[in-house]
């Protein structure tokens, strides 16, 4: 790559300072640190990115049913669902669309490259270390999808020397059960955590009784296997492996009257090798290899046959991490990835690749701190693309610092988009988005933390369904935003407040963009008695429209989850929680059945009753 060649000159700078090896697993149990920002280990306060991190710990506490739930109490994300548990959600970050932020696993992108999903909603939360969400652009690091932000999933890593095995058996409501098994330890070279599960619910009837074959309950069943290796060679050099693979399936009705059973086979996986190496003293560099699979076959219980829409890509990653001296740091790198089609219905294109070069400079001083990056790609259907960012960083005093931000991103069209027969238009251009950003950072009190942001973000080319299903660009999209998040410890109760407020719209129509709420909060509040903890969430979401014209609207709610645990021993934990507990009816989407349009249930009045048991041996 030629853009490669251009940076790689900049590695051989003279080694001048001292810089201490990154231990990567260890910081992934830390709630202070935050690794996706810019692809390295660093102080959560100190990046120019807003972010939300969730632990192990966290997980645990607050007890989410999968990863969507844990999202919604992120401020600036909405989780639009079109049913009970396994069905296909829209994740909004700042108003921005599924496909417009980048989903990883340990590294790896995860996107559906037919249609731009992630199947976040198949990955099995016990085997979840760590979940890092970044509300923002990141193409300068990332490249394409990362408009609206970045979420990465990192999986589970052991926690002690020695072996620690783990059963978590939990049902409730709905026939739903939960099965899951690990095994975790080492020593202080070699670390290992492997893990399966099995999670099934007969699910909710999702859709009105319209037709005779949707008056079923849509069921889902869901096995996993997770596995995590890592090597330390030498003080310098650190290897590594990370397998993910959720396959099942999950049950839906037809919308439009025929008599069926539909369901969909799913798998989802990934699988990345990597060496850290800490080549001299300020040469910090790490090389990572991955594949993942994103395959879907729809299929008819009442009918032979099925569809597949099968998605593949290999990637190959290289960072170089160089500490020029006490206030300056440089960051290099270079990206590839071919994706991959195969499918029952043929598209004129079924791969493409996209290479790139990235550089960054930040600087850092008690008075002030930049940060400056640019990243181009060469895509194999669109060309050069160049995506930048800066920011500046003003400390007031030791508690506040204030920080301003540019960044720009770009999003290339999936094959569906551009190929599919009937409904692609291969004319399409790739999304462009400018975003700018004020945040201010306050340590308020010893026990009080208060993150808030101002935003504007402008799309160009968006990519949007016209009367014929089949995508166009439209002319721009304008979002404003405010987010907030206050952490607040009194009385022995931790709290965690998320408040966003947003005015996403169609600059041509002047229509607010669909299935966007304008207001949505989140509260949580716990508390550890000895052995017994306690815990409640409150979330609100104020009315939306669910289509681009604004005629069909989606009603506010207010959503209130109850939850507990008791330690036993040690060795035994027990929980129970329940999930909408006023059986609150609601929806985040419409769907359109032929005669009208009518609102996907979401599930009433939930409960879960499990027990964790973890031996010591």
């Amino acid at each position: 790559m030629k853009s490669l060649r251009l940076v790689a000159p900049l590695l051989l700078l003279p080694t001048t300072l001292l810089a201490e090896p990154i231990d990567r697993e260890s910081a992934l149990k830390l709630p202070d640190t935050l690794i996706s920002a810019n692809r390295q280990v660093e102080d959560r306060t100190q990046t120019s990115a807003a972010n939300t991190v969730f632990t192990r710990a966290d997980i645990d506490r607050l007890q989410p049913s999968s990863i969507t739930d844990l999202l919604t109490r992120v401020p600036g994300v909405q989780v639009s669902r079109t049913g009970g548990r396994g069905s296909l959600p829209g994740i909004f970050i700042r108003g921005t669309k599924s496909a417009q932020s980048l989903v990883l696993v340990d590294g790896v992108r995860i996107a559906n490259t037919s249609s731009g999903d992630s199947g976040l909603q198949f990955l099995n939360i016990d085997q979840i270390e760590r979940v890092e969400v970044l509300r923002g652009s990141r193409s300068a690091i990332y490249g394409s999808d990362a408009i609206g932000g970045v979420i990465q999933i990192f999986t589970r890593r052991a926690s002690t020397p020695g072996l620690q095995p783990r059963l978590h058996l939990a049902g409730g409501s709905n026939k739903t059960w939960q099965r899951d098994v690990g095994l975790s330890g080492g020593d202080e070279r070699t670390r290992f955590n492997l893990a399966a599960g099995l999670d099934e619910t007969a699910g909710i009837n999702a859709t009105r009784e319209s037709f005779p074959a949707n008056g079923d309950h849509d069921a889902y069943r869901n096995k996993s296997l997770s596995l995590n290796l890592s090597h330390v060679a030498s003080d310098s050099l650190e290897l590594g492996l990370n397998w993910l693979d959720s396959h099942g399936r999950s049950e839906y009705d037809n919308l439009f009257g025929d008599q069926s059973q539909p369901y969909t086979d799913f798998n989802v996986s990934s699988v990345g090798t990597y060496a850290d190496a800490q080549f001299t003293e300020m040469w910090h560099s790490r090389l990572e290899l991955g594949h993942s699979e994103n395959r879907d076959t729809k299929r008819d219980s009442l009918q032979p046959g099925g569809s597949e829409f099968n998605t593949y890509r290999d990637s190959l990653n290289w960072q170089n991490d160089l500490s020029l001296d006490e206030h300056n740091n440089l960051l290099l790198g270079g990206d590839w990835y071919q994706d991959r089609l195969h499918g029952s219905t043929p598209l004129d294109e079924d791969s493409r690749w996209n290479r790139a070069a990235f550089v960054q400079h930040r600087y850092k001083d008690d008075s002030f701190s930049t940060e400056v990056g640019v990243r181009r790609d060469q895509n194999q259907q669109f060309g050069s693309q160049n995506s930048w960012s800066a920011s500046l960083g003003l400390p007031l005093n030791a508690d506040n610092d204030l920080l301003l931000s540019y960044s720009e991103g770009f999003r290339a069209p999936t094959f569906n988009d551009l190929y599919y027969p009937d409904f692609g238009n291969p004319d399409l251009k790739p999304e462009r988005s400018k975003s700018y950003e004020l945040q201010w950072r306050s340590q308020l009190a010893e026990t009080t933390r208060l993150e808030a942001s101002l935003y504007r973000t402008d799309l160009r080319n968006a990519i949007s369904l016209g009367p014929n299903y089949i995508p166009h660009n439209v002319g721009s999209a304008r979002i404003n935003g405010f987010e907030a998040s206050l952490h607040q410890a009194w009385f022995g109760w931790q709290s965690n407040l998320g408040l966003s407020l947003i005015d996403p719209r169609d600059r041509d129509s002047g229509h607010t963009l669909e299935r966007r709420a304008r207001r949505t909060l989140s509260l949580d509040l716990d508390r550890q008695f000895d052995r017994l903890g306690l815990g409640a969430s409150w979330q609100a979401v104020s009315s939306s429209y669910a289509d681009a014209d604004n005629k069909r609207s989606l009603s506010g709610y207010g959503l209130l989850g109850l939850r507990s645990s008791w330690n036993l021993s040690r060795e035994i934990r027990l929980e129970l929680k329940a999930d909408n507990l006023l059986d609150k009816a609601y929806s985040r989407a419409q769907y359109n059945y032929g005669a009208g349009y009518a609102d996907y249930r979401e599930e009433g009045r939930t409960w879960l009753l499990g027990v964790t048991w973890t031996p010591a041996l």
